[in-house]
């Protein structure tokens, strides 16, 4: 199974989300932003960072890249993408997933371990984990604040499009503790929280259990697998 990994000027972590894909068992295929080719992949990953600088609003000017034009209409036949942290922002801006995300409530960047809970796991991303199940992963952004209008928060809430949500803390105002969403598909997912970073034992932030150590973004890249498969 092939998964594309988009790279813009000015993202950070495609590198770990190439390498999240190939311990979950897939190939990480490189996508370079201003190639609309998708070199045949069969899902793709829009990693974080501050593509383009974060210039106008975070991921406006990256949701015109050459690439996003191929993945909005692969993405719109059904293949499963997945936007992390300034890959939601790209999603939202190219109209992929509703909402907005916005400066954090506090005005200042947040770099902690978050816990949060996952409250749908008949997602194309998230099959892997229990329903409810409680994780812990890394979350860093400036921005991360996710609202919209209320009729789109009721319907997220409605059909269960809420896929993650903060637990014990609210790190950026995000309305109703909303840390990712999907489509109605199930098949595109944006999150702000960064599971990549903690897919590999003794590298990640310890679970929500206290037993399973650095791993618990690792179901994430495994669903899509069982997903391709």
């Amino acid at each position: 199974m092939k998964v594309g990994v988009i790279t813009f000027p000015g993202s950070l972590d495609e590198g770990d989300a190439r390498r999240a894909v190939k311990l979950a068992g897939g190939e990480a295929v490189e996508l370079w932003h201003a190639d609309s080719d998708l070199k045949g992949v069969d899902a793709v990953i829009i990693p974080g960072g501050f593509s383009y600088g974060d210039y106008l609003r975070c991921g406006a000017i990256a949701a015109l890249a050459p690439v996003m034009s191929s993945v909005i209409d692969r993405a719109k036949s059904g293949m499963p993408v997945l936007g992390i942290c300034n890959g939601f922002q790209v999603l939202c801006e190219a109209g992929l997933l509703p909402g907005a995300l916005v400066r954090n409530d506090h005005q200042k960047f947040i770099c902690r371990e978050q816990k949060l809970r996952v409250e749908n796991n008949r997602t194309s991303w998230t099959s892997a984990f229990d329903e409810n199940a409680e994780i812990v992963i890394p979350l860093k952004n400036g921005e991360g604040s996710f609202q919209a209008h209320d009729s789109t928060i009721e319907e997220l809430e409605g059909e269960g499009r809420v896929v993650f949500r903060y637990l014990d803390v609210n790190p950026n105002g995000s309305r109703n503790d909303i840390a990712g969403i999907t489509n109605e598909a199930g098949t595109i997912v944006g999150l702000m929280p960064h599971p990549e970073h903690a897919v590999e034992a003794g590298f990640g932030p310890d679970g929500a259990d206290g037993i399973r150590t650095g791993v618990d973004g690792l179901p994430i890249f495994q669903s899509l697998m069982g997903v391709l498969r």
